[in-house]
Formats: C-alpha cells, sequence, structure tokens
C-alpha cells in the first residue's frame, strides 16, 4: 500500500484547491519545528505534509497519483497511458520541506516574528501573518482583443495564445512555456469590455502571477463604425438624386441587403434612422 498523500493531509479525495492549501497551512504551522524543537515526529510529519502539498497542490502530479498512486507517480507511467497532461516522468519529491514551507508564505518564515499556541482551528493566530507571509502579485497585464463587427454581432470563439514563464519542479529554475486562453465572445460587446484570466503571466518563487486581462477593441469596418449599440453608415449620393429623391442600399453585417428609401432633399449630414438594425443589445 503507497502513501496516501490526502489522508496525510487530513483531505478527502473529492478535495479542492482551496481545502489542500487550508489543511496544508494549518498542518504546516502544527509540525514546524520552530514550534516543536527536537520533535522528530513532528519533524517527519512536517515533511510528509510537504510533500503531499508538492504532489496534490499541482494538478498533473495529482492526476498520475489518483489514477497510479504512489507507484506511478515514482516510477512514472508510459507514453500515452493515463489522462492527458498527466505526468509521464518519474517524480522525485526534492526533500526540502522547508522550501515548500517558505514558498507557500511568501518566502518568509512566520515563526521568524510571531509565535502562537497551536490549537483546533488555526485562523486567529494565522491572521496576523497575512500582512508579511502574503506572495505580492503583479500588476495586471492588458491586451487588446480587436474584434470585427461581424464577430461582435455574431458572437465567436477567440483563441488567444499567451507565452510564459513557468516554474520547474526544483522550485528554482523556469522555463518559457506557450498556452491557449479561450474567449467566448458575447453579441454585443462594447469596446472596452475587459475579459480577466486570474494569475495567467509569469510564474516565480516569491510572486503570485499577474492576471491577463483582454480588453475588447473594434477592428476598423469598411462599411460601419460603432456608436453605442448604433451602426454609423455614411453613403455618398450625387447631387441629382440628393435633390429628386432615391435609394440607398446597405449590405448588413449579417449579409441581408436593405433598401433605403430617401423622399426628402438630402443636404450634408443629413440622417435617415433605420430602427432595428444595430448592433445586439447585451443582457
Amino acid at each position: 500500500m503507497g502513501v496516501d498523500y490526502y489522508d496525510i493531509l487530513k483531505l478527502t479525495r473529492s478535495a479542492t484547491d482551496a481545502d489542500i492549501k487550508k489543511n496544508y497551512r494549518k498542518l504546516s504551522l502544527k509540525y514546524h519545528p520552530d514550534r516543536n524543537s527536537g520533535d522528530q515526529d513532528a519533524l517527519d510529519k512536517f515533511k510528509q505534509c510537504a510533500e503531499a502539498y508538492d504532489v496534490l497542490s499541482d494538478p498533473r502530479k495529482r492526476a498520475t497519483y489518483d489514477q497510479f498512486g504512489e507507484e506511478g507517480l515514482k516510477n512514472g507511467v508510459p507514453q500515452g497511458s493515463g489522462e492527458a497532461g498527466a505526468w509521464t516522468q518519474g517524480y522525485t519529491f526534492h526533500g526540502n520541506a522547508e522550501k515548500v514551507f517558505r514558498d507557500f508564505f511568501g518566502g518568509d518564515n512566520p515563526f521568524q516574528e510571531f509565535y502562537d499556541r497551536v490549537d483546533g482551528d488555526l485562523s486567529m493566530g494565522f491572521g496576523g501573518l497575512q500582512g508579511r507571509g502574503r506572495k505580492k502579485q503583479d500588476p495586471p497585464i492588458e491586451r487588446d482583443l480587436v474584434l470585427s463587427l461581424e464577430e461582435v454581432f455574431h458572437g465567436c470563439t477567440k483563441k488567444m495564445k499567451i507565452t510564459r514563464r513557468v516554474m520547474n519542479e526544483d522550485g528554482h529554475t523556469s522555463s518559457i512555456r506557450e498556452k491557449i486562453l479561450t474567449i467566448t465572445v458575447k453579441k454585443g460587446w462594447k469596446p472596452g469590455t475587459k475579459i480577466t484570466f486570474p494569475e495567467e503571466g509569469d510564474q516565480g518563487p516569491n510572486n503570485v502571477p499577474a492576471d491577463i486581462v483582454f480588453i475588447v477593441k473594434d477592428k476598423p469596418h469598411p462599411r460601419f463604425r460603432r456608436q453605442g449599440i448604433n451602426l454609423i453608415h455614411t453613403a455618398k449620393v450625387p447631387l441629382g438624386k440628393a435633390l429628386t429623391g432615391c435609394t440607398v442600399e446597405i449590405i448588413t453585417l449579417d449579409e441581408r441587403v436593405l433598401h433605403i428609401p430617401i423622399n426628402d432633399i438630402i443636404k450634408p449630414g443629413y440622417t435617415k434612422v433605420v430602427p432595428g438594425e444595430g448592433m445586439p443589445v447585451l443582457v
């Protein structure tokens, strides 16, 4: 029977990421050597908690562990088996439980300036540490999401490729990787609409990755420009027709042809409103 990482952190297999973080925080503070000087049992549990957190907090390692157990995780699984994206190389814990602890608390050791008796729920004791130990998040990274009026009119799906720095398993080095972010564009999105992908920026040992924010921007259109939910079309009318009346043809964003009768004398700046032919109203 292999090591039960869930049992070490007092979790069930349905535990969420928040559950994993909460229990690691509680147990790592409880068993930390600075609280338990000379207690070998506490030190062993502190190390076990670090390894369990290192595995369960990583989606790929957790997926492999859930399917193949400790043996499959540490010995590796054959290429092509397991879930997509699963860890396929043998995993070895680096053994530095203190590093896992410091990375979790943002590079600081809470016990350097704060001591408190551990019991039951640690929320009261840990509350005083949040200002110092919490990792700071990098500023948001903003990018334009340039959309044609047709894309906003109909709605669409956009695949945005980003390149980001990702920490390697040793916790010290990093590598550059590509990732595809999927945006479901809703009908009628206005310029300036923001779509946020939390913590998809560059990773680092002592920072929370930045959010990536895409901001909607209209692509210039050959026939229309947007003004709120209205579409503005500028038509050139010969002088003769401007004085006698005419019909203006407009191809809409959904490829219909509108025949707009003009019975007035047309002067520069003349405006004709065609109801119901603008952009969809976002609800």
